[in-house]
């Protein structure tokens, strides 16, 4: 699947010309390497990092969608890995 689609599918952009600014630009990183192309494919397992607005935004790839569908059904496609690791102030 391209990128520009996974990222408007999965609503981490909200218009798919937003999904391939977002790759145009540069600004993110595909398994570690810099994305420039909306039509790089991912797969189930690939590593996605790139800014949401003031944070940087690390998720996993878990399933590939085939439409775009509602928040929750969305927010299954990825595992955001900032969530899994225990932050310092929890373990305190």
């Amino acid at each position: 699947m391209r990128l520009d689609r996974f990222l408007w599918f999965a609503r981490l952009a909200r218009t798919r010309n937003a999904a391939q600014a977002m790759a145009a630009a540069g600004t993110l990183r595909l398994d570690g390497r810099r994305v420039e192309r909306a039509h790089v494919p991912v797969r189930i397992g690939s590593t996605l990092a790139f800014m949401h607005g003031d944070r940087v935004r690390v998720i996993r790839i878990g399933l590939l969608p085939r439409r775009r569908g509602p928040v929750a059904e969305a927010a299954m496609l990825y595992v955001d890995l900032a969530n899994t690791v225990d932050a310092p102030e929890s373990r305190a």
